[in-house]
């Protein structure tokens, strides 16, 4: 296998088998994700912090025994955190914050036997589904250099796209694993509520609506890098009930003839254009092929409701992150964050805590009414977006009215936050293209903690609509 020519043939959990066999080195493996970043990220902006030397360190260690050993990866510059290594989230006024610990997933990823080897870019805070900070510059989609990759995890989903990697680590608030995947092409999983720790700085994020995983282009890997992080931490406040078996067994099983519901937004006041329309029906005839019921049933939520609670909530924590910078200790100078990260946080100032308990209530009773829902149908199937990727720009963060600006990311992807307030389980599946080519995705959303239901349809969707050899054209040969 001179110089691993074959590197972009295979997923995570196909690498890892490879050095497992002896076939390559993890050291081997790393370095073709290396060669490809060297040559393909500069064109892209996905990576912004490089890490070659510790993910050379981790590749040469002794590897564990395990689905995922060798296989390379990167970490997302927000939220989860490497040791003495900077985490911006993507903001100028965040430059200086070095942990002086791995977080709960970091470690677990590293002891899956992961090779890290960088962090990828972010929008300021997490604050947006597109991926252009000013600190670090736009993040480009390969598929299209004009539109957005999506965000917030726009330079994890760049960088999977591009073949740089299979896969890579990932976080959703808003819609921020799953509108990027389905910009990008990508298979992107919120895990349920709890199931991943945030260990040891915080219980939460936003409430609970934050959740990290990952994008990749199999269904398996997402299962085995799941089963690799899942699970409680020491002083957890809560955590996801535990599935009854690995999720990875979940993959290639049969899921039976499931009740599946769909919706194009109906009652709940949501709209998507014709090209999610035309892939939801298409998706919906090959389900109902393989033996489901399909049936047309608008979910117990009102999107108006939905984006107000959320917007309650996005703004006391922009306020409380602004806050809580760990030496600063004063509020931003001008130039320091951006327009609408500043506006938000300024509004957050006046939610008082009244405001956000009573957000959080109507955010647990929309979860106890989908819990219902779920009693009637296993799986409801969404668009993956509102309308297709806007040119970069659309979503700019330096806009004087913020408003406007929220009410642009809520058309975008009007259905994705739903479940991040919720708490459920929900997964991007690119199934379609347009005639050009580009990606269409749908959303299927599981009951609470019933990720494995998901992963059993998810992967029988991948073997009847496949999209792992869907690639962007141009990138540059390595």
């Amino acid at each position: 296998m001179s110089g691993f020519s074959e590197y972009e043939s295979y997923d995570a959990m196909g690498l890892a088998e490879l050095v497992r066999n002896g076939d390559v080195t993890a050291a081997e493996v790393l370095e073709a994700a290396i060669a490809r970043c060297e040559v393909r990220n500069p064109g892209l902006n996905a990576i912004v912090l490089e890490l070659y030397e510790h993910g050379r360190d981790m590749a040469r260690s002794n590897l564990p025994d395990g689905p995922l050993s060798g296989a390379p990866y990167l970490i997302k510059d927000l939220g989860a955190a490497i040791a003495g290594t900077p985490t911006t989230g993507g903001s100028k006024f965040m430059e200086d914050v070095v942990p002086d610990a791995d977080s709960e997933t970091v470690i677990r990823l590293k002891s899956a036997g992961m090779s890290i080897f960088g962090k990828t870019n972010t929008c300021e805070f997490g604050m947006s589904i597109t991926c252009e900070p000013q600190f670090y510059g736009p993040t480009k989609n390969p598929w299209d250099g004009d539109v957005t990759p999506g965000g917030s995890s726009g330079g994890a989903a760049s960088a999977v796209a591009a073949r740089i990697l299979p896969a890579a680590h990932a976080s959703d608030g808003f819609g921020s694993i799953r509108v990027p995947a389905s910009c990008c092409g990508l298979v992107g999983m919120k895990p349920t509520r709890g199931r991943n720790s945030f260990s040891p700085g915080l219980g939460e994020r936003m409430g609970g609506i934050v959740a990290e995983h990952t994008v990749s282009i199999t269904v398996r890997d997402h299962a085995a890098i799941l089963d690799a992080t899942a699970g409680p931490a020491a002083g957890d406040p809560y955590f996801a009930p535990p599935p009854s078996r690995p999720f990875l067994t979940a993959v290639g099983a049969d899921p039976g003839s499931l009740k599946i519901a769909f919706s194009y937004g109906g009652a709940t006041g949501a709209k998507c254009d014709g090209e999610h329309a035309r892939v939801l029906d298409e998706t919906l005839q090959v389900l109902a092929d393989l033996g489901h019921e399909v049936e047309e049933v608008d979910p117990p939520l009102v999107n108006d409701e939905m984006q107000d609670i959320f917007r309650t909530l996005m703004a006391s924590n922009a306020a409380q992150t602004i806050r809580l910078h760990p030496t600063k200790g004063r509020l931003p100078e001008e130039g320091e964050i951006e327009r609408v990260v500043a506006a938000t946080a300024e509004k957050g100032e006046s939610v008082t805590g009244y405001d956000v308990f009573l957000a959080q209530g109507r955010m647990h009773g929309a979860g106890r009414r989908m819990a219902a829902f779920h009693e009637a149908y296993d799986v409801l199937l969404t668009p993956g977006l509102g309308h297709m990727p806007p040119k970069l720009g659309w979503l700019d963060m330096m806009m004087d009215d913020a408003d406007e600006y929220w009410d642009r990311v809520a058309a975008f992807s009007p259905y994705t936050v739903w479940f991040n307030l919720t708490g459920q389980p929900a997964i991007s599946l690119p199934v379609g293209t347009t005639e050009e080519g580009f990606p269409v995705s749908v959303q299927a959303v599981g009951a609470f903690a019933d990720e494995a239901t998901l992963f059993r349809l998810s992967a029988q969707l991948e073997t009847a609509m496949p999209w792992r050899n869907r690639r962007p054209e141009g990138l540059p040969i390595v």
